[in-house]
Formats: C-alpha cells, structure tokens, sequence
C-alpha cells in the first residue's frame, strides 16, 4: 500500500493535518493498514520536500494543516492511472515459511499447513461477518472505500485457503514418489580398467 499516495489522495479533498490523515486512512481502509501518527508525519515531510504538499495554516490548537499541489494532484492521478505492477511481487510470509519448511528436518509441514488453513478460515469467516455488517451499514463513500477491501481480503483469503489444499496435494504426492537408490560410496564402485604406462 503507498502510504504516499492514500495521503495525497486524502489531501486532494481538502487540507488536512496529521492526525486527521491518519484517522481518515485507517477509516477509508477499515484500520486494515494501522498507521502510526509517526509515519503519516515522515511522508508529509517527504511529500513537502518534493513539492507535492505544502504547509495551509494552522487552526486555533496549533495542528499544523497541509494542502495538496498541482504538482501532488499530477502525481496522484497518474497514480491513479497506472496499474500496479507484479513484476516485484511482494513478500509472502506464509510461502516463505512453507518453503523453508520443506527443506528442514523435524518439521511436520502438514501441521504447518493445518494451522495456517484453521487460522485463515477463521480470518474467512471475520472478513464474511464484517462485510454483512458494512453492507447494511450505508451507502457513504467510506463504507464503499471499506466493503471494498474487505472483499479483497476474503478473496485473497480464500485463494490462500486453495493454494494451502493445493500444497498438501503436492505434499503428498512428493511423499509418494519411490525415494531414489542412494549413490554408492567411492570405495564400494567398482574399479574401472586402469591404463598402464609404457
């Protein structure tokens, strides 16, 4: 998730400061990506330092209030107008851990598996709940911005329910297959016919 971005997007509605930024963004996504008031003021300093926010006034409190740019509206539409790109796929810790689990002794990957479907399917049937309650919940932009990405996490959850049946299918056709004869030990080959010199 670009964090830059969500916070432009954010600012092209009108000027906002930090902590209202976070409110809004973790509002839009339903806290599925919790910010911290720390990062949300690290990438306004790096957003004012390229020149796509500017400093708009402070309110009687002292927050200090910041406004989008052309140039932050050029970049938040192009944004908008590019695909996100798969070429550098991002990390998958649940991959990462079945793969390592497979290459180390002692480590019943069929338990691995086991947990991980139980937990998803219990992330499934949340994520399930959840969006029968946004649903009745109203037809505002947010709750749109919300019922949205609780349906790309039940997808996605769901896809990782299939990958996970698919691995133990692999698992046990792996474990099926004849284990191959071992190679003999140099000194039990037989001699092959040594040359002699003359």
């Amino acid at each position: 998730m670009s964090i830059r971005h969500g916070l432009l997007a954010l600012l092209d509605q009108g000027p906002r400061y930090g902590y209202q930024l976070r409110a809004d963004f973790e509002a839009r996504t339903g806290a599925t990506w919790p910010l911290n008031v720390g990062q949300v003021y690290t990438t306004l300093g790096r957003l004012e330092r390229d020149g796509l926010v500017e400093p708009a006034g402070e309110d009687g409190e002292g927050h200090l209030f910041y406004a989008v740019t052309e140039a932050g509206r050029a970049e938040l539409r192009q944004w908008f107008d590019t695909p996100v790109p798969r070429t550098n796929p991002p990390r998958d810790e649940l991959a990462i851990k079945l793969a390592m689990a497979v290459t180390v002794p002692g480590v019943d990957v069929q338990a691995v598996v086991q947990a991980q479907r139980r937990h998803s399917m219990k992330a499934l049937q949340d994520y399930t709940r959840l969006k029968a309650q946004a649903l009745t919940a109203g037809e505002a932009p947010g709750d749109l911005a919300w019922l949205l990405v609780l349906e790309q996490l039940i997808f996605q959850t769901e896809a990782e329910i299939r990958w996970l049946d698919h691995c133990e299918t692999r698992l046990a056709q792996h474990a099926a297959r004849p284990v191959p004869p071992a190679a003999a030990p140099a000194a039990d080959r037989p001699a092959g016919r040594r040359r002699t010199r003359i």
